[in-house]
């Protein structure tokens, strides 16, 4: 798949950012039916704007890039990767260098460009993968320069079931969720894994933030809080890392 989406590439040579994430959306696509994983989706994939979702593991980038042609956001590291950060880069990828100073400044005139060539710019504002079943603490920083953009920011919550016969002892958390299992060992389970299932539930309207949250921090409390409860399959207000249940309205 791998071979087929680069020469594709390379024979094409997509040039605007449009045509790229097209690419993309095409090869995720081809990749899931190849795999055999089922996708789900309750609402509708935000058309513009950020989208920002839970991260649970590199698949939920080929499952968010089927559903909908789009552009993410993704730390600097991912770039120097073989074969995968080129194909990265050529897909129109915006590169955050965590923990230098300015980069979610950098990343957030990106971010606003690729929304204005008219596509939903998708990033994971818990910054890294996450294996357990609360949400990790959301960063700040791109947030904060997405709403100084006054971009509309909607919402996604994304989870894996597990409908096929396995073997014992596999689980959602280990074989499908990516912790610190080097790469390639986790990529050949998941390649092993029958009846993976994805579920995807995007919000129906953009997060309305409280008139605090031009605190970076407490708009960033405030998201997390919002998504955990979009996430939450019983529609019971979640607690999630000491804040209180709170409503949030939508515009």
């Amino acid at each position: 798949m791998f071979v087929r989406a680069s020469v594709e590439l390379v024979w094409m040579k997509p040039k605007t950012r449009l045509e790229r994430a097209a690419w993309l959306h095409r090869f995720c696509a081809r990749a899931l039916q190849a795999l055999d994983v089922r996708v789900d989706v309750e609402g509708q994939f935000p058309a513009g704007g950020a989208v920002i979702v839970n991260h649970r593991s590199y698949l939920d980038i080929v499952v968010l890039a089927a559903i909908h042609p789009c552009v993410f956001v993704s730390k600097s590291e991912v770039s120097a990767m073989p074969v995968v950060g080129w194909m990265t880069t050529m897909s129109g990828t915006v590169y955050v260098e965590r923990g230098r100073g300015g980069s979610a400044l950098t990343a957030g005139k990106g971010v606003q460009e690729a929304a204005n060539d008219g596509l939903p710019v998708v990033f994971f504002p818990e910054g890294t993968t996450n294996t357990g079943a609360e949400l990790l603490k959301f960063h700040s920083g791109l947030l904060g320069q997405v709403m100084l953009e006054r971009m509309p920011i909607q919402m996604g919550y994304l989870r894996y079931r597990l409908d096929g016969p396995n073997a014992p002892g596999v689980t959602v958390e280990q074989d499908v969720c990516w912790g610190t299992t080097p790469l390639l060992t986790h990529v050949f389970r998941v390649l092993g894994l029958r009846g993976l299932r994805a579920e995807v539930r995007f919000a129906d309207e953009p997060i309305a933030f409280s008139e605090n949250a031009a605190n970076r921090k407490i708009a960033a409390e405030e998201a997390r809080a919002a998504m955990a409860r979009l996430g939450d399959e019983d529609g019971r207000e979640t607690t999630v890392a000491g804040l209180l249940p709170q409503k949030l309205h939508c515009l």
